[in-house]
């Protein structure tokens, strides 16, 4: 599932291509991807249509569009969702689940169309650019899109989900406070999205694994100082990510272009079971973890004395 470097890049494109246009048409081809919109996707259209997007903003995975209305297009990229920028005319994407039209006129500057040739063979002069549309492709379809009345500056929907260790209003001290009352895992804590928001399965080992911890450590066993390390390295993980386009596993997770991003040449611990820990040699190891898999290092994160066998 995308994580937060991945949510970040797909709003950051859009907030590139996207804000300052009018939403000109919107065509729902399937309706489960609006399935928790109560409006229905005839509702869902006609309160989209018309409207201007004026931000791209996120909080942990989830990213919304506030609109000139007040309300906002609030979106979840699920497992395999992706909000695409495309020429007009181009085939449709095999999974496409939502198509926005775009209408730039009257916003000269406020969007930055990326030309691409296609086989449909759209033209495009200099300095002017081509027709494009939004499109919500989804394969697995546990993505969603709604719109959230009144949510332009924080959809109620999302309002409980903390804010993310990359929000400069983020509270450092709040979170250490509540890490060491709690008895669960830290790895447990770390994807508690109502204690901090936006890390998932992979950033959580790549952070405890540069932090020698294992997952299993309860909170309330650590230091103030290793929360205050673990939360550096849950940091420089994210930017580091970000900063490579996020981790594309396969083609399902790419940016509003197309492209995919590559973090996962990076991972030291997720994904590398069998592979020689980068700091001692020893085999990373994998074992289940909530209908998931973690990785560390049996012998840099050593396992706590009540969780061996």
């Amino acid at each position: 599932m995308p994580e937060l470097p991945e949510v970040e890049v797909v709003r950051a494109g859009l907030e590139r291509h996207v804000v300052g246009a009018r939403l000109s048409a919107v065509e729902v081809l399937h309706p489960r991807p609006v399935r928790r919109d109560p409006r229905g996707p005839s509702g869902f259209a006609a309160a989209l249509t018309g409207r201007q997007v004026v931000a791209a903003r996120r909080r942990g995975k989830y990213f919304w569009l506030p609109l000139d209305s007040g309300d906002a297009l609030l979106g979840h990229l699920g497992m395999s969702g992706q909000m695409l920028i495309q020429p007009v005319g181009i085939p449709d994407e095999r999974h496409l689940r939502v198509r926005f039209g775009l209408d730039l006129s009257g916003f000269p500057g406020a969007c930055r169309v990326v030309q691409r040739p296609t086989s449909a063979g759209i033209p495009g002069r200099p300095g002017i650019p081509a027709p494009t549309e939004l499109r919500f492709v989804d394969q697995r379809m546990f993505g969603g899109l709604m719109v959230s009345a009144g949510g332009a500056e924080l959809p109620p929907e999302i309002a409980h989900i903390a804010r993310d260790p990359i929000d400069p209003e983020f509270d450092d001290d709040a979170f250490v406070a509540r890490v060491r009352r709690r008895t669960a895992g830290i790895k447990r804590l770390l994807l508690d999205q109502g204690l901090i928001s936006g890390v998932g399965n992979i950033y959580a080992d790549e952070a405890l694994w540069r932090s020698r911890l294992h997952g299993d450590r309860p909170g309330d066993r650590l230091r103030r100082g290793q929360v205050v390390e673990l939360l550096g390295h849950v940091r420089g993980v994210l930017h580091e990510a970000l900063a490579q386009g996020g981790t594309s596993f396969d083609a399902l997770y790419v940016n509003v272009n197309g492209e995919s991003g590559y973090f996962d040449r990076s991972l030291a611990a997720y994904g590398q079971e069998g592979e020689p820990c980068g700091r001692c040699g020893t085999p990373i190891r994998r074992i289940a973890f909530m209908n998931r898999s973690s990785y560390f290092c049996p012998r840099c994160q050593a396992a706590p004395r009540a969780s061996k066998r």
